[in-house]
């Protein structure tokens, strides 16, 4: 469990710097100072001065940080369209970073769902559990999504599952009774047992899971490149839609869909921990997703965020000279500590459902 949660750590950590070397990169080859590119937020460790810039490894693990003084404002050199650039460079390389990782997942098979009807050589061919429905016997049970159902049984009949549909048939046949699912995750495997309702909520089904039937397929290296695009852009609009919903619901006053919880840095650190130990392929999959949902909210219009500060830029470029500096600072401050106090309160949550 200390592993995983290393893992998790160094993961998120690993994600935000690559994300800050985007900047830094696009920064160094359009010829901007940059002053300081640091892992970790200071106290500062260590530090060792090339040229111009400074690259430190500072003591507190949440992040990493650059500094460009055109980009902040504080000695602007270089146009309106070469700082965004480099703003738009961090943003990028989330991307950049989901499409590597699931590209390796293609490489090396990665699982994908299948039909009940399809035979022949199927490499580790399982029935997953792709989401729980909250307050379900499922989630009752301690069972999770990415679980793999490997057989089921009552007193007097078992079954082993190799299909969705043994899984409906069974679950359909035994409602109200006591069901035992042997299940698999990662390289555990273990039982847990629940009852089946009768008469279950519209749209959850009886146990409350949704279902798929999974097989692991590889690709070769240019094929695995371009099923990782494919993979980040279906990611990339999956991602914005789920948005679109939960803002659409909220404007209407309808409260968060069913199922969607904010959740922050605990949070996420626990998903990782989970997905470290089913196994790498979902690993990196699972930060794929965390990148390209980084990328997203980076790039939104609010100002202490990438999208906020191109906002500002946009502006620059209409009204022909720079936003007054205190101004920019100011309202940078107030977002940035209302982000603060919306994390605050996001991880106290997150302590709440996990504790």
């Amino acid at each position: 469990m200390f592993i995983s949660i290393v893992i998790a750590i160094v993961s998120v950590v690993g994600l935000l710097t690559l994300h800050e070397f985007g900047h830094f990169i696009i920064a160094k080859r359009i010829g901007m100072k940059v002053e300081e590119f640091g892992v970790g937020y200071p106290p500062r460790l260590f530090g060792k001065k090339y040229g111009e810039t400074l690259y430190s490894l500072n003591l507190l693990p949440f992040g990493a940080f650059v500094k460009i003084p055109d980009v902040e404002g504080r000695e602007i050199t270089k146009p309106a369209w070469q700082r965004a650039l480099v703003l738009l460079g961090g943003v990028v390389s989330f991307w950049i970073i989901a499409v590597v990782l699931l590209s390796i997942v293609f490489s090396v098979g990665a699982p994908q769902a299948i039909s009940d009807t399809e035979e022949g050589p199927l490499l580790n061919p399982k029935v997953q559990i792709l989401a729980v429905a909250p307050d379900s016997p499922v989630e009752k049970a301690g069972i999770k999504a990415g679980d793999a159902i490997k057989e089921l049984k009552v007193q007097n009949e078992k079954i082993n599952v190799n299909k969705v549909i043994d899984v409906q048939e069974f679950t359909d046949r035994h409602r109200g009774e006591t069901v035992t699912l042997t299940i698999q995750r990662g390289k555990e495997i273990f039982e847990a047992s629940l009852t089946p309702r009768v008469s279950p909520p519209e749209g959850e089904g009886a146990m409350g899971i949704a279902l798929s039937r999974t097989a692991e397929k590889s690709y070769s290296g240019f094929q695995a490149i371009v099923k990782g695009v494919e993979a980040t852009g279906s990611l990339t609009y999956a991602v914005i839609l789920g948005w679109g919903n939960v803002l659409t619901n909220l404007i209407r006053g309808a409260g968060l869909p069913k199922g969607v919880q904010f959740m922050g840095p605990i949070g996420i650190g626990s998903l990782i921990t989970q997905a470290a130990q089913v196994g790498i392929n979902y690993f990196l999959q699972f930060i794929a997703m965390i990148a390209v949902y980084l990328a997203i909210f980076n790039v939104l219009p609010i100002p202490a965020l990438d999208g906020g500060k191109l906002l500002f830029l946009g502006i620059e470029k209409i009204k022909g000279s720079p936003i007054n500096r205190k101004v920019e600072e100011g309202v940078t401050a107030f977002f940035f500590f209302s982000l603060i106090i919306l994390m605050v309160w996001v991880t106290i949550k997150d302590i709440g459902r996990l504790f």
